[in-house]
């Protein structure tokens, strides 16, 4: 028996609960298809329970640095299958509670994975659904790296449930995941290496802003070694062997666990989307401004799947709703990634919005850029704070901001205030007279532009 709806969504994350939400409120039929945990990866693993872990690892911090304020502190030791069980209970029942929305609101949910046999059609084990539009949010997974022995690394996925704290671990790739985890789990007392086969870590983001992360995450003890080719990770006993080359020397380095740093990738491989007439490149599928297929008009994509998307979970919400305002009303919606910001959740957090200046240099622009190592000022001194950075891009045609990016205490919360400013189209003089509660880190934003 074929199973018909207005809309078919791919996924039940970020993306696909708010496409689905706009054909719901107009009154169309929608069938979720999900083939994992219904709620997707950042309320079940990643964003919602990581940050659990990086409040204790910012306590942590906070203790350590308690005698900068004339605070004494005795031993102190983290209770690590304590803090993972604390985790565990932010994300008990949260299938659940998808499952009930889903269903309270008329929706259907189909479990199991989902294949295309046609433009506008998929198979779920074994029965067949079609709908008039399709939206595919499917999300991501754990990238996989040509190497020797990659089965034996483990994912941020597994970090997220581990019992027992390692004492030696190696990231094997320098991206976000890599960065979060190993300030918490230097900060709970593992010894941390990260291996980086490009030139540095997070390529991404501003460099000046990463170079400032890079020196105070190592002053933490965590190596970080960058230009290194890793060869095989093999099993040693209980431990594991990594296999590396460095500065041409060949290394053999010894962990009790190796993990996945090497990012995330497109969750597709498995829809067999050219049964559905869709193209894609590398797990990216091609689509135009409005987010439509380029080579199936019924299909529409949000999230992970999208080459220019930022790959974060607000904007994977911001998509996905207008994914399904173009599949359901027709509609000509574009996303603007111009002023979306983003933080990476070290203790300090580092964030970012807008521009760089190699991408200005990209867009034709020639920005006043304004560097400020904060450190000696008095937001940052009253806290004993080690990081306090700030790089602004200001436009000195229009005087209109660019771009930000932060490092250091409420680095996170601070970036919007500079993204506000930016979607509303406030300029650097406006931001600068305008008045703040003093003295705090937001105030700190008339000094800065």
């Amino acid at each position: 028996m074929t199973r018909h709806s207005d809309l078919l969504v791919l996924g039940t994350g970020n993306a696909g609960m708010a496409a689905a939400g706009v054909a719901q409120r107009a009154g169309k039929s929608v069938t979720l298809v999900e083939s994992g945990d219904v709620g997707g990866t950042c309320a079940i693993r990643g964003c919602v329970p990581k940050k659990v872990l990086v409040a204790a690892a910012a306590n942590l911090d906070a203790i350590a640095r308690a005698s900068d304020h004339a605070i004494s502190v005795g031993e102190v030791k983290l209770d690590w299958p304590s803090l993972i069980k604390r985790e565990r209970t932010f994300v008990e029942g949260v299938p659940e509670m998808f499952r009930a929305s889903i269903t309270n609101r008329g929706m259907a949910l189909v479990s199991g994975k989902a294949v295309f046999t046609g433009p506008n059609a998929i198979d779920v084990e074994g029965e067949t659904y079609t709908a008039d539009r399709i939206v595919i949010a499917t999300g991501s997974k754990p990238a996989q790296l040509p190497i020797e022995g990659w089965a034996l690394t483990a994912t941020s996925d597994d970090l997220l449930t581990l019992e027992t704290l390692p004492k030696e671990v190696v990231f094997v790739g320098g991206g976000v995941i890599a960065l979060e985890f190993a300030h918490i789990m230097v900060r709970a007392g593992a010894k941390v290496t990260i291996l980086e086969a490009a030139s540095r870590v997070l390529p991404r983001l501003d460099e000046d802003m990463v170079d400032t992360l890079v020196a105070h995450t190592r002053s933490l003890g965590v190596t970080i070694q960058t230009g290194v080719s890793v060869r095989a990770i093999r099993e040693d006993g209980a431990r594991r062997a990594v296999e590396v080359v460095i500065d041409g020397e060949t290394l053999s380095l010894s962990a009790d666990l190796v993990v996945n740093g090497a990012g995330r990738r497109p969750a597709v491989e498995d829809l067999d989307l050219e049964a559905g007439g869709i193209r894609s490149d590398r797990g990216h599928i091609e689509v135009d401004v409005n987010l439509r297929s380029l080579t199936n008009p019924s299909v529409y994509v949000a999230g992970d799947a999208l080459a220019a998307s930022p790959q974060l979970s607000p904007v994977a919400s911001y998509e996905g709703r207008i994914a399904g305002e173009n599949a359901i009303n027709d509609a000509k919606e574009s996303p603007d990634y111009s002023s979306i910001p983003s933080a990476v959740y070290t203790v300090p957090a580092i964030a970012s919005v807008g521009l760089d200046e190699a991408g200005a240099q990209a867009a034709g622009l020639e920005p006043v850029v304004k560097v400020n190592d904060m450190r000696d000022w008095r937001s940052a001194k009253t806290y004993a704070e080690q990081v306090a950075f700030a790089k602004v891009l200001i436009d000195p045609g229009t005087d209109r901001i660019l771009g930000a990016h932060l490092a250091g205490h409420g680095a996170e919360e601070v970036i919007h205030l500079f993204t506000l400013a930016m979607k509303t189209q406030l300029t650097a003089s406006e931001l600068a007279a305008m008045t703040y509660a003093y003295p705090t880190f937001s105030s700190d934003l008339k000094f800065l532009v």
